[in-house]
């Protein structure tokens, strides 16, 4: 009885105090498509028009006034504590809904920017960059190999068709970069961050160049150096466990993909005399990086449980490697929807294999990573995130094609 009458009494005054509360703020947010189950009063709230809602379950008030306070923390550890769930739809939907809420765009409130100030990726010094690269990428190489594909490339892949399947893109990928980089078997290519290994092998077996890749993560090398030899490639290829930073001699080409996320916009005019002092004249080097439209701060969720030290700079951002250097950009491309779809089918080979990724860690872990898998898809299908591949050359090099023609093949 008592229960009941509580209910009517909610009711009347336009619902519990959390619920009103939820309500305005939903309102200052555009009346979004999401709608909130608020578990322990049995609640829905939304400010949305009719239409289809993505739906939200919150158990505890104290959960719900931690996304009051912290949003972007408190929500990606809610789920995977399990104190936040979604009822009968699709997280990436969700997370687009919720990603469309924070546009880039939107000006960024003196507290925020505090936040983001107090929340500044951690720094990618010799040590710290080791540290950072262990935390994500020596997990397991088996964890992996669930669900990256036959390739084990970490990056974003390249889809010429809409038949094109997960391996078949990250084999076009490799194939587009080194068009771009015109690459022929008398090139010798350095490669700073070199993943498993793919785009190395892939350099000296389809293209004939001598590779000399860098990488810190020791899970990593171990497997690519094994698949050298699988290959009857270590002739060809050379991994060195070192950093970035350590790289010297002279080659014709530079190649890092998906390594600049970890460099910190701090080291960009170090990584840029890098690339100048080892590229002759006619030299050719390629950026293939995560980035933004603007300079932002890191998400802060991905930053402390995924990326340690990552950071998704800007156009601009990317032009402080180059421009002290010298180094003259040739080409910018933006391959932005092309890793909203590599992630689906990382998703999807994730969850087919979620059973062993459980056998292997624990619940919170499976939820953790399919959280950033999820909100990753989200990030690029809303524009929040973009993905640059940017050509460069030495400012005086005059052998450079007419056309872009040799980018594409015939």
């Amino acid at each position: 009885m008592n229960a009941q009458v509580g209910s009517e009494a909610r009711a009347r005054r336009g619902g519990s105090l959390e619920a009103r509360l939820l309500r305005r703020l939903l309102q200052s947010f555009g009346d979004p498509p999401i709608e909130f189950h608020l578990l322990w009063s049995d609640e829905r709230v939304s400010t949305a028009a009719t239409g289809h809602l993505e739906r939200l379950r919150i158990t505890d008030r104290r959960t719900l006034l931690g996304l009051l306070y912290d949003a972007q923390m408190r929500f990606g550890d809610a789920y995977v504590s399990g104190q936040i769930e979604v009822e009968g739809g699709d997280l990436v939907k969700l997370m687009v809904a919720l990603f469309q809420i924070f546009a880039p765009e939107a000006p960024a409130s003196t507290l925020s920017r505090i936040a983001a100030w107090l929340r500044r990726p951690r720094r990618n010094t010799l040590v710290g960059s080791r540290d950072n690269i262990h935390r994500h990428y020596d997990i397991g190489n088996d964890f992996y190999s669930l669900w990256l594909g036959d390739t084990m490339a970490y990056t974003c892949a390249y889809y010429p068709s809409a038949e094109t399947t997960l391996d078949q893109a990250q084999t076009a990928k490799m194939d587009h970069v080194c068009r771009k980089l015109r690459l022929g078997a008398a090139d010798s290519v350095v490669e700073a961050g070199c993943g498993w290994g793919s785009l190395a092998l892939h350099m000296a077996s389809r293209y004939g160049a001598k590779v000399r890749a860098f990488n810190i993560s020791r899970e990593q090398l171990e497997f690519a150096r094994w698949r050298a030899r699988e290959l009857g490639l270590e002739s060809r290829v050379e991994f060195i466990e070192d950093d970035y930073r350590n790289i010297s001699g002279s080659y014709d080409a530079f190649v890092s993909v998906g390594m600049l996320e970890h460099v910190g916009r701090e080291h960009y005019p170090q990584l840029g005399r890098i690339m100048r002092a080892v590229l002759p004249v006619n030299g050719r080097g390629l950026i293939h990086s995560i980035g933004r439209n603007q300079p932002a701060p890191p998400h802060p969720w991905i930053e402390r449980r995924i990326f340690p030290g990552a950071y998704a700079p800007s156009p601009g951002e990317i032009m402080q490697i180059f421009e002290p250097s010298s180094l003259s950009v040739l080409d910018v491309e933006n391959l932005r929807l092309h890793y909203a779809r590599t992630l689906r089918h990382w998703l999807e080979r994730y969850e087919a294999n979620v059973a062993k990724v459980r056998s292997m860690f624990d619940e919170a872990f499976v939820r953790m990573w399919r959280y950033y898998l999820a909100g990753s898809i989200a990030a690029f299908d809303t524009g929040t995130l973009q993905l640059f591949q940017v050509l460069v050359t030495p400012y005086n090099n005059n052998d450079i094609p007419p056309t872009r023609d040799y980018m594409y093949p015939r």
